[in-house]
């Protein structure tokens, strides 16, 4: 690779994306590669948030259930969410988090595919949805079974005695991306329903879970969405269960008629019916800010930008730090790459601490994983650079081996 900084500042100049920079709040002296754990916050937020506490909670009071739309949050936000999946309007709600959204998804499956007791899943999927799985099943008495295999033996797994096949979109550790309409297409030709955890994927990528024929979804709020910590989740129904899909969380929101007060529980029609408790209206006001932020962006242009990112990152490691002990554990090819790149490194917890203590935030992930999130609404080439040339003197200088970055914290 021949590019220099200022090749890549020719880049910058040139990019569509680049205006979409300003929108966002960034600590000057850092370069932020931490997107896919947790979105920086944009500038429009604040005010946004204010609003809602100041004017609507501070004056409104309880009026602004009705008066400022809070009671139709959830599903106004989801329409908007919906439209970054590919989703039809009616499909996607906000509400509660991913983990509890995928029990209500999981659950409805497998009441849909009665007569079948298996969920497939992949070993390396995100933990809490194996957890969630495994939960699951001890709650229905042990009548299911979780069959895990590795990426490779998806198509194997997935047979007679399968229920749901449930998968997370992008891998969260390696960045590896499934082919959701290809997998979704193998489960529904045997018989079974598709699960699609879109956490590391909605808002980094088109989408397109209506046209790649998934059951149900669910994700994050807080990485690509921008939404913040915490931000609530959403969940997706395909239209065509709607009459019959059943979560077994069923609170007061949906209900029917939440404000009858009625002695027992009527499901509200369609995706309604996937609401639980009262919505968290100041998490919502700022989700909904993130959300707007992408709806005003090309997806397919951050898409490119995002494999371009993605493809310099792994170009410049490999070129300036050949002489250490990275070994890269994303796809090489771009295509099947999710907007994050990883590497292994025999000490990787405290090579990550003296990146971050040098302004380069990317996160660490057990037990060997340098992880970087490469965000292309507010990353520019030039910070692909800097990043590399800090690794690169964090490692051609031992910098990494001060007891200081040895020292775990509890988030990692």
């Amino acid at each position: 690779m021949t590019l220099s900084r200022a090749d890549l500042a020719m880049l910058d100049r040139a990019d569509p994306l680049a205006a979409v920079r300003e929108k966002f709040v960034l600590p000057p002296g850092v370069v932020y590669l931490d997107g896919n754990s947790l979105g920086p916050l944009p500038k429009a937020t604040a005010a946004a948030v204010a609003h809602v506490v100041e004017r609507e909670w501070g004056e409104g009071l309880i009026r602004s259930w009705n008066a400022a739309g809070w009671i139709d949050a959830p599903a106004r936000v989801g329409d908007k969410i919906a439209r970054l999946i590919g989703a039809r309007p009616g499909e996607v709600i906000v509400a509660d988090s991913t983990s509890v959204n995928l029990f209500k998804v999981l659950a409805s499956a497998l009441d849909l595919a009665r007569g079948r007791r298996v969920i497939v899943s992949e070993v390396e999927n995100f933990p809490t949805d194996l957890y969630m799985m495994e939960g699951l099943i001890a709650l229905l008495g042990s009548r299911h079974a979780l069959r895990v295999v590795p990426a490779t033996d998806i198509g194997a797994a997935v047979d007679a005695e399968t229920a749901v096949l449930a998968l997370t979109h992008v891998n969260y550790r390696s960045g590896a991306m499934h082919d959701m309409a290809a997998l979704s297409r193998l489960a529904h030709e045997r018989g079974a329903l598709a699960i699609w955890d879109l956490s590391h994927s909605a808002g980094a990528m088109p989408l397109d879970v209506s046209g790649a024929g998934a059951d149900f979804a669910v994700g994050c709020g807080y990485k690509y969405l921008n939404g913040g910590p915490g931000a609530p989740a959403f969940v997706y129904v395909a239209e065509r269960h709607h009459g019959v899909f059943r979560q077994p969380l069923s609170g007061w929101l949906g209900h029917a008629e939440p404000f009858a007060f009625e002695g027992g529980y009527r499901p509200a029609a369609g995706i309604a019916r996937c609401l639980v408790g009262t919505p968290p209206i100041l998490s919502l006001a700022a989700l909904d800010v993130g959300v707007d932020l992408l709806l005003d962006c090309d997806l397919a242009a951050v898409r490119e930008k995002s494999v371009r990112l993605t493809d310099l990152f792994i170009g410049l490691v490999e070129q300036r730090c050949a002489a250490h002990e990275l070994v890269l554990l994303s796809p090489r090819d771009g295509a099947i790459r999710g907007s994050q790149v990883s590497f292994r490194h025999p000490q990787g917890y405290p090579v990550m601490q003296a990146l971050i203590a040098r302004g380069v935030i990317g996160d660490f992930r057990a037990p060997d994983i340098l992880r970087f999130g490469l965000g292309p609404l507010y990353l520019r080439y030039v910070d692909v650079w800097d990043a590399v040339t800090s690794l690169a003197e964090v490692l051609d200088t031992k910098a990494w081996d001060d007891p200081t970055f040895h020292r775990r914290s509890t988030v990692t």
